[in-house]
Order: structure tokens, then sequence, then C-alpha cells
């Protein structure tokens, strides 16, 4: 009989529960997915705190992947950014600081003053980068957020969900680097005086919980306390919201109970790797009249931990011509479980294809007519 039951669960696709929390607001995602598996109220708009800041920080970290800062760049220190209240460096006016400080300050010690600082070396004003932010809202498709300020002290026409705060947050995990911050538990700020600030991180659970690196915690009155958490275990990484919890400690059990059910009961399945080659596509006047298929992205399932299922996959290429760059969609990856179709990953080449010249037809040609002599 057990086994019956069991076979009738696995047959079963998974189903989006509720984790009992005692928040206003929760979600619990799979990263590489985005996959919900857990979710209570998690369109409510609430107040949220620091974690703002996450929104903050990708922009910081898309700006630097697109060169137009680095991270030893020295960020000028304004008046507006030193008087700064609530969190902070305690950084000095008409001074400068070097970015990545400025970051790891915004990342551990939730400094409104270093991320003041930041948004007004980036867009110019604190104005101009919260226009920034809000655009990034409408371009991520998220629905249940506005920005008013960069740092996220209360204000009447600021809120966020857990589920924005929880897609922003996968959207920010695309930059890797972040956890090289966010993981730090404390450290030193050097000032140009000489003197030094130590920071200590607000996440309390990078101490004990086992895989968590990240990633922004938030409190004010209105708010109540908040935490975006991120653990990754057997290459799996979950993201867990939780906002308007009552004291930090429920906010962390309730943490630990969501990322607990996510890693007590799913599991990643990679049924390809980016990296393997998947045949050759033709190119239409291309320098090279072939290229190697490879995926996009890993193709990866998320299913029950007990589920075991069989993979199969099928090719369908596009009719493509040069130029090419790697990255281009040429075609398309679908996976099948149990000869049931699951999904789409976007095909690319593995090198960039330039377009043909007269001297390239010419040597292609004579290398036919060889051919055909032998």
């Amino acid at each position: 009989m057990k086994k019956i039951i069991l076979l009738i669960m696995l047959l079963i696709p998974f189903k989006v529960l509720a984790v009992e929390t005692s928040a206003k607001s929760s979600i619990l995602i799979e990263q590489s997915t985005g996959t919900i598996l857990s979710e209570e109220e998690s369109h409510t708009r609430l107040p949220m705190a620091s974690m703002t800041k996450m929104m903050t920080l990708l922009i910081v970290m898309e700006n630097i992947e697109k060169g137009n800062i680095k991270l030893d760049d020295m960020v000028p220190i304004s008046e507006s950014a030193a008087s700064m209240g609530g969190s902070q460096i305690y950084l000095s006016a008409n001074t400068t600081m070097k970015l990545d400080t400025l970051i790891k300050a915004i990342c551990i010690a939730s400094a409104n003053d270093a991320t003041y600082a930041v948004a007004e070396y980036i867009a110019g004003t604190h104005d101009g980068f919260v226009k920034l932010m809000n655009e990034k809202v409408k371009e991520l498709g998220l629905k249940d957020t506005n920005f008013e300020n960069v740092h996220g002290l209360d204000s009447d026409n600021h809120y966020s969900s857990a589920y924005d705060m929880a897609f922003i947050a996968r959207e920010l995990l695309k930059h890797p680097k972040i956890l090289e911050y966010s993981s730090i538990y404390e450290d030193y700020i050097a000032h140009p005086n000489g003197t030094n600030t130590w920071i200590v991180n607000t996440n309390k659970l990078l101490n004990y919980y086992d895989g968590l690196d990240g990633l922004k915690t938030g409190y004010t009155t209105k708010s109540g306390y908040c935490i975006t958490a991120t653990a990754k275990r057997n290459d799996m990484r979950l993201i867990s919201v939780v906002m308007g919890e009552e004291n930090n400690k429920i906010r962390n059990q309730d943490t630990i109970s969501l990322l607990n059910y996510g890693f007590s009961n799913f599991k990643l399945e990679t049924v390809l790797k980016r990296d393997e080659n998947l045949g050759k596509i033709k190119i239409k006047s291309g320098k090279a009249e072939y290229a190697n298929l490879k995926l996009k992205t890993d193709a990866v399932d998320l299913v029950n931990i007990l589920e075991k299922n069989k993979y199969n996959y099928k090719i369908t290429k596009n009719k493509v011509s040069a130029p090419l760059k790697v990255g281009d969609t040429v075609g398309t990856l679908t996976i099948y479980a149990n000869d049931i179709k699951i999904k789409d990953i976007e095909l690319t080449v593995d090198k960039d294809i330039k377009r043909a010249n007269y001297f390239d037809y010419f040597k292609r040609n004579i290398k036919y007519f060889i051919r055909g002599c032998y």
C-alpha cells in the first residue's frame, strides 16, 4: 500500500503550498528556474525598509558589468550623503571612498550614507537614481513595487511585496560577485582620516544556517522586521522573503522554516550542462560554414526530492545567417521527462561567426572542386 501511495505522489506535479509563518507576506523560490515553492500573501504591498538596497545594488552591479564604473573608482561623498540618518558608516563630506568599500558597507552594515553616495555617483542625483530603480521595476515586469528613495527609510509611497523582492533578488544573484560581499560577517572600513569603523552583518543567519550567504535585511518601525535570504545546497539555490515580522527572532525562525521546507522537499536535476556539444548548425554566408550548438544555460528540472525521471530531448535548428555572436538564438532544445514536455531552452553557437567575403567563397569552391576530383 505504501508503494502505491508513493507512486501516486511522484506522478502528481508538486503544487505551491504556503509554509505557515508569522509574516504579513512571504515567499520561497528556486533561483535558477524562478519556480515558486511556497507563498503567502506574496503580492501584498508593504514597506520593505533596507531590502530596498537590493535594487540599488542591482543597478550598481549592472553598471560595473557594462563598464560604466569600476570597483576601484573613488566615489565623492556629498553633504547629503554624509548627513544620512539610520544605519551608516559615518562618511565625511567632501572626501572620497573606493566603490568596492562602499558596496561592502551597503551589503554588510546596510549603510544609508554609502548607498546615497553610490546612487549620486551613478546617476548624478538621488532622484535620478530613484528613476532608474523604478524603470528597472517596469523592465522586470514587477507590479507591486514603487521606490521613492535608495535606502528604504519610511516614505508614504515606498513599497514592495515578497514576490517582487524575491525576483529582484533573483536578478541581483545573476551577479555572483554580490555574494562575496553579503557573505562577510564582519569587517573594518578604513576612513581617509586614518580611523576605522567596525561593521557587523545585519544578517545573523550567516552564523548558523548551512549554505546561507546573503542577502539583505530590513527594519523600520513602519515595515517591521524583513529579510530576503538566500542559501545554496547541493547545487540548488533558494531565495526566501518574509516581511512585516514582529521581531528579529521570529523573522529568522520563519526564514529557516521556509528554507528547510525547500531543501527537504525539492532537488534540481541537471539534464544537460551548458558546455556540452549538441552537434552543428549550418551558417549561411558565414566565414565558417558550421558552428557547434551550445545551451545558453544549464538544462535543469526542479522536482520532488523522491522523484526519478527519465529525460530525453529534441533539437530544433533555425535557419541562420552570418554574422552571428555567441548568445544569439539559433535554435531550441525541448526537454521531456518521462515523455512529457517540460521546457524549451534556447540554443546558441560556441563562437562568433563573421560574414564570408569573396576570398572565403573562392577558397571554399576550390576545396569543393578538389574533393569532387577524388
